[in-house]
């Protein structure tokens, strides 16, 4: 059987405790946090694997 491999910073603990938080969370709740992601000042989307150093690129550019 192959480890299991966590990103940078993250381990089965943190795992655990995200999916708890999730399992635990009312469909209010779940709303709720769903908006307040959609009125901050960032986007989440996706990007072609082969533009991803491109985007990184402007990102750092914008906040340089």
């Amino acid at each position: 059987m192959s480890e299991t491999k966590f990103p940078v910073g993250w381990d089965e603990d943190k795992i655990n405790k995200v999916l708890a938080h999730y399992d635990e969370q009312s469909e209010e709740q779940a709303v709720v946090e769903d908006e307040a992601g959609i009125e901050s000042s960032e986007t989440v989307m996706n990007v072609p694997h082969n533009l991803v150093s491109a985007v990184r690129e402007l990102i750092a550019r914008h906040q340089g």
